[in-house]
């Protein structure tokens, strides 16, 4: 559960399922609650951490802890054309953008997260990824960064 809540992207099998089960040995999850919190919210913490029942990969994805459910027999396929999409972004922009979220969560949106972003596109903009990406959209060709 703990892994799962930290990854970016996750695809679950339709059989898998997921338990917090340290109550029933007198433990909490301690470590991994802030992660699981942000993942599926205060009000399902609330019930998963002190019944130890397990729950459903669909119930994972109506909570938010996955993104993607499906069958055994595809969870290759899937993760296969996830990461096919992934290495066709800007590693740096993909990190920007992570860096974005982790910025602006839970913010108040006021001058100073304003003036932040507009920052950070302006800085990202002029970097060496932001030309090449820029030049390859307009130039109509693949960005360097796309090993063909």
């Amino acid at each position: 559960m703990g892994l799962a809540a930290c990854c970016d992207i996750v695809i679950a099998s339709d059989a898998s399922k997921f338990c917090l089960s340290e109550v029933r040995i007198g433990l909490i999850p301690a470590v991994i609650s802030p992660y699981v919190i942000r993942a599926i919210g205060e009000r399902q913490a609330r019930r998963y951490f002190i019944s130890a029942e397990p729950f459903t990969a669909q119930q994972a994805q109506n909570f938010g802890l996955v993104h993607e459910v499906v069958g055994e027999d595809q969870l290759q396929a899937s993760a296969d054309a996830m990461i096919s999409k992934l290495l066709q972004n800007s590693p740096q922009g993909m990190h920007a953008a992570k860096q974005l979220i982790q910025a602006v969560s839970q913010q108040s949106i006021d001058d100073n997260l304003i003036a932040d972003t507009a920052n950070r596109i302006a800085d990202i903009r002029v970097s060496p990824e932001g030309q090449e990406g820029l030049s390859a959209f307009l130039e109509k060709r693949t960005p360097a960064w796309i090993k063909e």
